[in-house]
């Protein structure tokens, strides 16, 4: 069976534009074209196809996808080398994943700082008595209250006013 790029992008939740820019940058040499030059799809291609979305979503550069397309597209002598650049990727998909999640972790200190400063009607809660510099054992008081807790959401979340 094939399939137009319409299809394509319905069926694998990705706009016809992006397909049309992977096509453009070189990442789809697999697919084949009709006598009026529309693209058309087979079943094998959607798995290239979510392979090259997926190192895009992640931030992996055209230029590197492209170069796995084709260490694909020489067949089983770069199997090793693909598995090695994917175990690469996820490495460094990883360290991206622990970086945001350091930065959600912060994120959510600081609501709760908020949280308990509103709840207070003053940010001082959480200042060095008699001076104007947040306390440093603050962070400390956040992270058992979220040893404590079953809820996150009750530690950090503001409840609605009615």
């Amino acid at each position: 069976m094939e399939y137009l790029i319409g299809d394509v992008a319905k069926k694998m939740n990705i706009n016809s534009s992006t397909i049309r820019f992977y096509d453009k940058e070189g990442l789809m040499p697999f697919v084949q074209r009709d006598a009026a030059g529309r693209r058309k799809f087979k079943q094998q291609d959607m798995n290239f196809l979510e392979v090259i979305d997926c190192l895009k979503k992640s931030g992996v550069p055209v230029k590197d996808i492209a170069h796995f397309v084709r260490l694909c597209m020489e067949g089983d002598g770069t199997l090793q080398e693909r598995y090695d650049y994917l175990d690469q990727e996820e490495k460094n998909l990883q360290g991206k994943i622990d970086e945001l999640n350091d930065k959600l972790d912060f994120l959510r200190f600081k609501k709760w700082y908020y949280k308990t400063s509103v709840e207070a009607g003053t940010e001082k809660i959480h200042f060095v008595p008699g001076q104007n510099l947040v306390d440093p054992e603050t962070k400390s008081q956040y992270q058992a209250q979220l040893a404590k807790t079953d809820n996150l959401r009750d530690l950090i979340d503001l409840k609605k006013k009615a």
